[in-house]
């Protein structure tokens, strides 16, 4: 059973009814995670489908060279798409993930995926939007490395980092470089430029974005 009422999951979850809900209630279970723990890994079989209810998540690839390349974050409200393809499919993860800061979520056990699906129509809806929101959210991603040089990259970074966690970032150079597959170095220099362009304002642990929300 979760922590969480069928109403307070209905108001982190906009999608699901009160018969989902309910559901959810009584057979997922909820779960924290300390920041830097990790919630899958390459190799590893899912038992259980993720659904954010706080916190944030980091999807990435690793490379043969330890070197890594962004997805997307989870966040509250989001659910782990890659995770429910795998049970679908009875396939191991490809990918990290990790909390980058504590997170709760709630597990739901891969033997209700079968019910979930016939019983219940807003988690097939809720299911379906997930993988549409994720693609595009991915596409997006392949869009800035193939069509955007790196400056271009960095700005549509921070923009889309200011839009989730507000305009002040307490994200390292290393973190960013990580992050779009760059060098902290190359981040340093840039983060420079954008400084006397006027799109940040670099404060001592901290950059604030200073240009336009991402709509």
């Amino acid at each position: 059973m979760t922590s969480l009422s069928p109403k307070e999951l209905i108001g982190i979850f906009p999608l699901f009814d009160l018969p989902l809900a309910t559901f959810l209630h009584e057979h997922g279970e909820s779960k924290t995670f300390e920041q830097g723990s990790v919630l899958m890994k390459p190799g590893q079989f899912f038992k259980y489908a993720m659904l954010i209810v706080s916190g944030r998540v980091k999807l990435y690839r690793e490379g043969e060279d330890g070197e890594e390349f962004f997805m997307y974050f989870l966040e509250s409200g989001n659910a782990c798409a890659l995770s429910m393809m795998c049970m679908a499919r009875s396939q191991t993860s490809t990918i990290m993930a990790v909390a980058v800061e504590e997170t709760e979520v709630i597990m739901v056990p891969i033997q209700y995926m079968d019910t979930l699906m016939k019983n219940y129509s807003a988690w097939y809806h809720f299911v379906i939007e997930t993988y549409r929101s994720r693609f595009e959210e991915l596409l997006t991603v392949v869009d800035q490395i193939a069509f955007k040089n790196m400056d271009e990259r960095l700005e549509w970074y921070l923009k889309r980092q200011a839009k989730s966690l507000g305009k002040t970032l307490t994200l390292t150079h290393q973190q960013i470089a990580h992050d779009i597959n760059s060098s902290r170095e190359v981040v340093s220099r840039l983060l420079k430029k954008m400084e006397k362009t006027g799109l940040v304002s670099m404060e001592r642990n901290s950059i604030v974005w200073m240009g336009e929300e991402m709509e």
